[in-house]
Parts: C-alpha cells; structure tokens; sequence
C-alpha cells in the first residue's frame, strides 16, 4: 500500500483527500498534519467523517512516507518544504499555486510537472514532484486544448466562469459569508485572475506558437461547489468537425466527457469529472466546460496524478459518485 501524509489537513481540499483515501483500494493514509489541530480527532473537523475513521491530527511529519499532499495556502508549501525534509524517494503534490509556473518549478534541483493529466500525463508518469492545477485553470484549459492541438486558437478568447464558495477556501471574508453570498452574484480579479498564467503556459506548450489573450472574467456564485465556464473564440469549421476533435482528443481520458446534450452543473458535483459541451455560432465554438472545484479542481485531479505517478489505474479510488439530487 502506498503510505501517503496530508499537509495542512483542516482545510476542504484535504477533507476531499481523506474522503477519497479512506477508500482507495492501494493507498492509505499515515498521517494528517495540522499545527492547529494537532491531538483533534479528524472527524472533529471534517465532521461528515463521523464513523468513517478514528484518524488524528498531529503536529509531526513521518519523512519517509510515499506520497506527501501540500494542501497548505498559496505561498506557504514552498516555505514548508524548506523547514521540512522528507527522503529522497517521496513523492510530493501541491495543490497550491506555488510550484505551477515554468520559472517556479525548480526545486532542490528537481522539476515540478504540471499536473494536468489529459495534456501530461507521460511526464506525470515519470514525476516525483507535481504540481496540481487550479480550479478555473482546469476547467478553461480542458475547454480549450483540442483546439490547441490542432493550431486552431488564432483569435482572442473570451470565458466566463462561476464558482462556488468552496473556492475561496474555509478563512471567512466579506465576500464568502453566508449573508452576502446567498442571493448575491459579483464577479472579481477580472482580466487578472491568477490561473491565467498556467492557462497561458499549456496553451503555449500545446500549441508553440500561441500568443493571443485570454479574456477571463471569474464570478462568484451562490452556491457550495461545482465551477460553470462558458469559452468562446473564433472557428471556421463545423460543429461536427469541432466534436469529432474533441471526442478524439479525450478518447483516452478517462474523467473528461463530451456531451451532446447541454449540460448543467450538477452532472459533476462530487464527482471527478469534466463534462463539455459545443455549440456553434456563426463563426464562432462555444465551449461549456464544467467541473467540481475541490474534486476535478483539486483533489480528485491530485489523486488522479498520484495514481499515475505510482503506475496504477488511472481511476483508482475515484469512481465516485455525484447526484443531481
């Protein structure tokens, strides 16, 4: 069994972890790792785990376990890494924003690959340190990459996108409190949204020669989970032509569906998947992407590069269940 330690275990991106972990067939969790929480049982803050394990927080790290999660805030994994050493051999996966940047992935003299298994999954395969990509960044660039691949992203890109409160981690502010959510829709950090530089990069590495803008405005929502992106650029081909691409640039993926049918968030609510969905408009593709933030966008999507790293079945633990009820 792969022994795995959870670093920063308080927050939802790690609650999501625990969830999956409890259940995968080869992995299982040696430690959780939250200085605020140390001598807590889990449950106690992931309170849905209530009979589910009997685990405990400590304040002390096992080095020599397999696999380590960084589930810590953006800033704080690279900082951790450098006051913690574990061997040689483990493995680690950030969730945080730290180590996805080409100019920010070296480290200790080892690479960090970009985790997003449907454009590099053979250098996942060969990785010891991953860095997991954001939520929208997820979202828009699955949205996006067919199109890459074929050097068919020749004009400006236009996505809007929501996403729930979950987003914003569990730390309250104005904008994430119950009386201002509820009922409310604003957007934010328009044009400047941090994932888009990593959108940038795998456009880049997918096709060379891309240098266009990304016209990226993120909403909030007013609801828990789940992120709803519409993308738009121009296209000169059919519909079916456009499907065809899709359908077979993932035909190998196996968390990334093309929908015939117009979809709606709930399809991947507690799930690990991205369903899309085309539609032609004169001259322009509509891509509709859809994703759960903390599963596909986080920790479904880590877990999925976890399995690949460590040779096993991509879908792993991961076969889990959403529903629209």
């Amino acid at each position: 069994m792969i022994k795995v330690g959870i670093i920063g275990g308080a927050g939802y991106t790690a609650g999501e972890l625990i969830r999956i972990l409890l259940h995968h067939p080869k992995a299982t969790i040696n430690f959780v790792f939250s200085t605020s929480n140390a001598g807590n049982k889990v449950y106690k803050v992931h309170q849905d785990l209530i009979g589910s394990t009997d685990l405990t927080f400590t304040n002390t790290i096992n080095p020599k376990v397999d696999v380590v999660f960084l589930c810590l805030g953006h800033g704080n994994s690279r900082k951790f890494l450098e006051e913690h050493s574990f061997s040689e051999d483990t493995k680690i996966i950030d969730l945080s924003t730290d180590f996805r940047l080409l100019e920010d992935q070296v480290y200790k003299g080892k690479s960090f690959v970009y985790g997003l298994p449907e454009v590099y999954k053979k250098s996942i395969q060969k990785a010891q340190y991953i860095a997991n990509p954001g939520c929208f960044a997820t979202a828009i660039q699955l949205a996006l990459a067919p199109l890459a691949s074929s050097n068919l992203l020749t004009k400006d890109i236009h996505v809007n996108a929501v996403t729930g409160a979950t987003g914003a981690g569990t730390s309250l502010s104005k904008s994430t409190h119950f009386t201002w959510r509820d009922n409310n829709f604003s957007h934010y950090k328009s044009f400047t949204h941090q994932h888009l530089a990593e959108i940038h990069e795998t456009m880049h590495h997918v096709q060379p020669d891309f240098d266009l803008d990304i016209h990226f405005i993120p909403n909030r929502g007013n609801f828990s989970r789940g992120i709803f992106a519409t993308a738009y650029t121009y296209f000169e081909k059919s519909l079916e032509e456009a499907i065809a691409l899709y359908k077979t640039y993932y035909q190998d993926a196996p968390f990334t569906i093309i929908s015939d049918e117009e979809i709606h968030l709930k399809q991947v609510v507690n799930t690990n998947k991205c369903v899309l969905h085309l539609q032609k408009h004169t001259n322009k593709l509509l891509i509709t992407s859809i994703v759960d933030n903390l599963l596909k966008g986080a920790s479904g999507q880590a877990i999925q590069n976890m399995n690949l790293a460590f040779g096993l079945v991509e879908t792993d633990g991961l076969q889990l269940k959403g529903s629209i009820f």
